[in-house]
């Protein structure tokens, strides 16, 4: 069995005067969920073998902050095909992990974020800015990934995380 992590960025500061949609950053209730969520991976045992994540600067300093307020690590690779990507270009991404990899965390964007949702496990949910999603697939090797083969693990959005539904210190 494999579980994919999805990890949609966190807030972002859509007044911070950024050159462009690329290269816009963090606002800081978006900095607070995305330690939280990490601090959350964390103390929940669901710190992934390696990441992948948008080259957006929104979705890496989320995996920055996630990683270190949490403090784990894991090899990260920054995929820019994870920028405006499609469900299929996240598989894709996914496809290309190593099978002994068990668990994988990519962070990006919605809607894709919730297409993927769907597409591998029928569910519809809603993604809010800094959620996370784990999905169970039954298979052993990253690259054998089809629709409808995972399982709707769970879904935690940052707000039960910061605003003490759950006390992670």
């Amino acid at each position: 069995m494999k579980r994919l992590l999805l990890l949609r960025h966190a807030k972002s500061d859509w007044e911070s005067g950024a050159a462009s949609d690329h290269d816009r950053p963090l606002a800081s209730r978006g900095r607070k969920a995305a330690k939280a969520m990490g601090r959350f991976m964390a103390a929940t045992n669901l710190v992934p073998d390696h990441a992948v994540t948008s080259t957006a600067t929104r979705a890496r300093t989320t995996l920055e902050l996630a990683m270190q307020a949490g403090k784990w690590t894991c090899p990260v690779i920054e995929a820019r095909s994870l920028y405006h990507a499609g469900v299929d270009d996240v598989l894709a991404v996914v496809a290309e992990s190593a099978d002994a990899d068990a668990s994988v965390l990519i962070v990006g964007h919605q809607p894709t974020w919730g297409g993927v949702v769907e597409r591998l496990t029928g569910a519809s949910t809603r993604m809010a800015t800094g959620t996370l999603v784990g999905i169970d697939l039954q298979t052993d090797s990253w690259n054998w990934i089809r629709p409808g083969l995972g399982k709707l693990a769970f879904v935690i959005p940052p707000r039960l995380l910061t605003d003490g539904a759950i006390d992670l210190g």
